[in-house]
């Protein structure tokens, strides 16, 4: 399409989406026990044979679906997901405990030992593509490549960006429910204030929280609006688990020693080859991460 050219936006969706494979089923599912209190959900789909890729969620806390095996060509990959602690078929549901960065790097290694992959691609997206950071850092000879899209570095200013303001100047119709939940001597830090609810003796209180949560974040997730991930805002099962989990990471600044944790951790996957795709008008994950990672991973 040349620069002159204009598309549609139904017809630009299209065109967005005509490059997703086929939806599969897996050929293989199951639960690994991870710790005394947490047991995953993983399933293999695509070619038995074919060269291992193993998926990384978003959230933390928003669990895989059927349309994320659509990003690999089943023909040449063996396509392995895997739900984190707490979050979509992994039991017990929406748990907290034992439930860090760290933790899952260390699932994604017994995954990949339990299943008897020699070594494998990366690939994640938004807080997938935080924990691909992560475990590549950890167990960089066990990454044939990393594919990452949404880059998130889990820092301050991302978190300060949607959470504090920043991206409320573009969506300030679903800002205005996030905000009004919450007592205006609370507003000095939202992720604090959200968390106290989240954590409440009292489920309703959960719920509700849970719901605005989510909602603020499927509002702002896509460029053209996604009914079907806004409803998911009122699913009390996946917004408890997606909210509860997801601020339990940024209260805990994603349990990083430091903000620029993966950014100064970036010579141990310099050689491993890394492809980063990134939407320009991202809300949730801003273009500077991706930016920033570029310029580091390129020098």
């Amino acid at each position: 399409m040349s620069a002159t050219e204009t598309m549609e936006p139904n017809k630009a969706v299209a065109e967005v989406n005509r490059n997703l494979y086929p939806l599969i089923e897996p050929y293989s599912t199951g639960f690994l026990k991870v710790s005394n209190i947490h047991t995953i959900y993983w399933e293999q789909s695509g070619n038995p044979s074919g060269h291992p890729a193993v998926f990384l969620h978003g959230g933390p806390g928003g669990g895989t679906t059927p349309s994320n095996r659509r990003f690999f060509n089943p023909e040449f990959y063996r396509i392995i997901l895997f739900d984190q602690r707490g979050a979509g078929k992994s039991t017990p549901h929406a748990c907290l405990e034992e439930n860090t960065t760290w933790d899952l790097v260390s699932d994604i290694e017994k995954l990949r030992e339990h299943l008897e992959v020699p070594e494998w691609q990366v690939f994640g997206g938004s807080w997938g593509s935080t924990l691909a950071l992560a475990y590549s850092q950890s167990h960089p000879e066990k990454v044939t490549g990393i594919v990452l899209r949404d880059i998130f570095l889990l820092r301050k200013k991302e978190l300060d960006w949607f959470y504090e303001g920043g991206a409320a100047a573009i969506y300030p119709d679903a800002w205005e429910m996030f905000h009004d939940h919450i007592p205006e001597d609370e507003r000095q830090c939202f992720i604090s204030a959200y968390s106290k609810r989240l954590n409440s003796d009292d489920l309703e209180t959960q719920y509700a929280a849970a719901r605005l949560w989510t909602t603020w974040e499927m509002m702002t997730a896509h460029l053209l609006p996604n009914e079907e991930n806004i409803k998911r805002g009122v699913d009390d099962k996946f917004s408890l688990a997606f909210a509860r989990i997801e601020n339990h990471y940024f209260v805990n600044k994603g349990f990083f020693p430091n903000d620029s944790f993966l950014l100064d951790n970036i010579d141990k996957i310099r050689h491993i080859h890394t492809v980063i795709v990134q939407g320009r008008y991202d809300m949730c994950c801003p273009m500077m991460s991706a930016w920033d990672l570029h310029i580091l991973k390129a020098h």
